[in-house]
């Protein structure tokens, strides 16, 4: 008879979607044509009441079957009964209106309704019971932050327009707009709705970046939470434009070369925010994604320091712990933390070590075009910061002069970071002992080293031959899809 058995493999579905019951107990093919065709005009004068559901509708049924085993007649049997020796089968509704076009025994027929609206209510109260639990966790600051409406968010970046983003993350794009009666621009994070993980980001993020009160760190100004249109975060709006900018553009019409005082600047005072977010705070926060495109200058070449996405929290300062995902940028990761998965305070100040070396340098931390051997920033300069000022002229950017002005920072400047890029996480130095440095007071950090057991900046090279195969791979690791991906260079890896 051409029944399909698997047109609805879940037979407690379909009771549950049972809407309607047909009976046919004429012997005769006209009554089960008639009957069907009843059926049918009854559905059509559903739709034209405007009860229609979808235009797929009619196929969303599957039609089944109650036949009689034995062939005996249906005529007298009550039809509110079902015989024991009747076979159930699966037909759809082309199948139906072929069969009663012949002489079949009697049947009942059962119309089953395959939509899926069960499961979309059960999805919709799973959606509800998340954004409950979210607004539960984030309770206890909601009332700091000013809350938007998605209408404003919509408003505030004339629907999210192209010409509104000021960038993208892994998981998230960041458009400017302006809210509020004064119009103020700020910048609004969309988190990916369709990435399972943004609630979880979102509600971190919202946590820790409104705890966080400092010159140099942008300030979170509210938030959005809208069950359908997902989760967005508003930022102040900073006008300077990012360090990456200003250091790796090289378009025309784009900022002249970034001065030496800046780019010392920028050094002081992101080491201050990094100080901050390690030891200022009442848990010591790991940013985990220091880097130019995360720190934005103000009009006044403020360098503050921004996006928390990746941020967490840790129980103390130098007391390490393991995490299962490795999220970061190429050319930033510590080798503890992409080798084991080890994030700790040191994380941060090994990544701001490599932002010493861009600003002193003008190089990006990993470039393909680059001769063989300079392809690594890290790699290249760790041999030339050993030697000091001596390898002062390989070391500068070409666009930069080493003046006697400016020279006593740029030597400071280099010693940090070579101390910051340390492989070794216990050689490496703490932020504060990074300030100290940068601002010249080398006696603190001494003294703090020869506490240590450690003999001062030199010695955190002692161990360059030994790690160096350990430096080949970060080189192997950090090269992997950089000629496709060097634009883009987020990567989330298992």
């Amino acid at each position: 008879m051409g029944f399909y058995e698997e047109t609805c493999t879940n037979s407690s579905a379909a009771r549950n979607g049972l809407i309607a019951l047909y009976e046919a107990t004429s012997t005769s093919s006209a009554d089960h044509h008639s009957a069907y065709n009843e059926r049918r005009g009854s559905g059509n004068q559903k739709k034209s009441n405007g009860e229609k559901k979808g235009s797929n509708l009619e196929h969303n049924k599957a039609w089944l079957l109650a036949e009689s085993g034995g062939g005996a007649e249906l005529t007298s049997t009550d039809p509110q009964s079902v015989h024991s020796s009747f076979r159930f089968s699966f037909c759809s509704q082309v199948e139906l209106e072929a069969m009663t076009a012949n002489s079949l025994s009697s049947a009942t027929v059962l119309m089953v309704n395959l939509d899926n609206g069960a499961s979309d209510d059960r999805a919709k109260e799973l959606k509800w019971r998340r954004i409950e639990s979210l607004e539960r966790s984030i309770s206890p600051v909601a009332k700091s932050l000013v809350r938007f409406n998605y209408g404003e968010i919509v408003s505030a970046t004339r629907n999210f327009s192209k010409d509104r983003v000021l960038g993208r993350g892994a998981m998230s794009f960041v458009f400017r707009g302006r809210v509020g009666l004064l119009k103020t621009t700020v910048a609004i994070k969309r988190l990916d709705k369709e990435d399972k993980e943004s609630a979880k980001a979102f509600c971190r993020e919202l946590m820790i970046a409104s705890s966080l009160h400092h010159p140099n760190i942008v300030p979170l100004l509210g938030f959005c939470i809208d069950p359908e249109e997902g989760l967005f975060l508003v930022y102040k709006f900073v006008s300077g434009g990012s360090l990456e900018h200003h250091l790796h553009d090289k378009k025309k019409g784009r900022p002249s070369t970034l001065p030496w005082s800046v780019r010392y600047k920028v050094a002081v005072g992101i080491a201050e925010a990094v100080a901050y977010l390690h030891n200022g705070t009442e848990r010591c926060v790991v940013h985990r994604d220091i880097k130019p495109s995360n720190i934005l200058l103000s009009s006044k070449r403020t360098p503050k320091l921004c996006d928390f996405g990746l941020a967490t929290w840790t129980s103390a300062p130098s007391i390490p712990f393991l995490c299962k995902t490795v999220k970061g940028t190429f050319g930033y990761l510590a080798p503890e933390y992409f080798q084991h998965g080890k994030v700790s305070d040191k994380t941060d100040v090994y990544a701001f070590g490599v932002v010493l070396l861009e600003l002193i340098t003008g190089r990006k931390p990993i470039e393909a075009r680059r001769p063989q051997g300079e392809e690594n920033l890290v790699l290249w300069a760790k041999p030339l910061l050993h030697r000091g000022m001596a390898a002062v002229e390989e070391l500068l950017d070409p666009r930069l002069k080493c003046t006697l002005k400016n020279s006593t920072q740029i030597a400071r400047t280099i010693q940090a970071a070579a101390a910051s890029i340390s492989n070794e996480e216990s050689r490496r130095p703490s932020i504060d002992e990074i300030i100290s440095i940068l601002r010249g007071e080398e006696e603190a950090f001494y003294s703090v080293r020869k506490k240590s057991n450690l003999s001062g900046i030199v010695d955190c090279y002692s161990q360059l031959q030994h790690s160096r195969s350990e430096m080949k791979s970060h080189l192997a690791l950090a090269m992997l899809g950089v000629s496709e991906f060097e634009d883009d260079d987020h990567f989330y890896c298992q």
